[in-house]
């Protein structure tokens, strides 16, 4: 297991992201980082549930339902 945590390499990309931008203000951080992280997310749990979508809502702990609107969403189905 890698010694960096998600945590670490979201707020180290958050850092530089913030650096890069200089003087410009940010805005929509929130939404550029949930959609960033929800896609990979999502293949991720889709590929260890064996594209078992049951499975995989459980794994997330959300609703199977939410997790189909979030797969069509990112393009998955």
């Amino acid at each position: 297991m890698s010694k960096e945590s998600i945590e670490d390499v979201v707020k180290s990309s958050l850092e530089r992201y913030f650096r890069d931008l200089g003087e410009q203000k940010a805005s929509n951080v929130y939404d550029m980082v949930v959609l960033a992280v929800e896609k990979p997310l999502f293949e991720s749990v889709m590929a260890r549930a064996d594209g078992n979508q049951s499975q995989a809502a459980e794994m997330l702990g959300i609703n199977r339902n939410t997790l189909r609107k979030k797969l069509q969403q990112h393009g998955l189905l």
